[in-house]
């Protein structure tokens, strides 16, 4: 297992230093580019290396979330359609260097979110949904918990639309902010009636003093 690791903790940080090769060196149009796979190379290799540190004994393969979904791969390959294509008849709009810095920091901002969250719950967190109480599962209601429901879905949620406000993405941007809510409000409505069995009544008391941090999703409320 360990070489497979090092294949793919190795393959990231090559394309993290083209990423900063493209973002220093090349011509404007494509910087943005660089920028969105330095996040995007990142954004996968901490998700393994913050798991290692929370939660190790969940740690696998799979923590590196490179094959999250096939959808997930398909949404990517769209966006870099999408930019090649915009750079190649519409150059002038991958140069804004405002929309590079706005995507950046709401980018970073998710990106911190989302890690901060994941050390905060330590055995608590898992990248998939439980449907048995481990012994070790708690209710985590500090920290960045004490602020929204789900704080990595919102700093995952946030990361992955800036990842197209910073290659200046219209088309793609609006998918992926629609994908993204639908995704969140499915997942967080499942993973909720799994903490309401797991916890009942305290995590209806947590529901009712804690929103979940995205728009528009409630989450599973209990009308009992």
């Amino acid at each position: 297992m360990i070489h497979n690791i090092a294949i793919r903790a190795g393959i990231l940080g090559y394309f993290f230093g083209i990423a900063l090769f493209i973002s220093i060196t090349m011509e404007d149009k494509y910087k943005s580019f660089g920028i969105y796979l330095a996040f995007l190379t990142f954004f996968h290799y901490s998700e393994y290396f913050v798991i290692s540190l929370s939660h190790p004994e969940s740690l696998t393969l799979d923590s590196f979330m490179l094959n999250h979904s096939i959808q997930y791969e398909f949404a990517a390959i769209i966006s870099w359609i999408e930019y090649f294509v915009e750079v190649y008849y519409y150059p002038e709009m991958k140069k804004c260097k405002t929309i590079w810095i706005i995507g950046s920091t709401i980018c970073l901002s998710g990106e911190i979110l989302r890690k901060v969250a994941m050390l905060t719950a330590k055995k608590s967190f898992h990248h998939l949904v439980q449907f048995q109480q481990a012994d070790d599962h708690k209710l985590i209601t500090i920290g960045v918990y004490s602020w929204f429901r789900h704080p990595a879905y919102v700093g995952w949620f946030y990361w992955s639309i800036a990842t197209q406000l910073i290659m200046a993405n219209p088309i793609c941007f609006v998918l992926y902010l629609i994908a993204s809510w639908l995704f969140f409000k499915e997942r967080i409505h499942t993973e909720e009636i799994t903490l309401l069995n797991f916890f009942g009544q305290e995590y209806v008391q947590y529901q009712q003093r804690t929103k979940t941090g995205l728009p528009f999703i409630n989450g599973y409320i209990t009308t009992n």
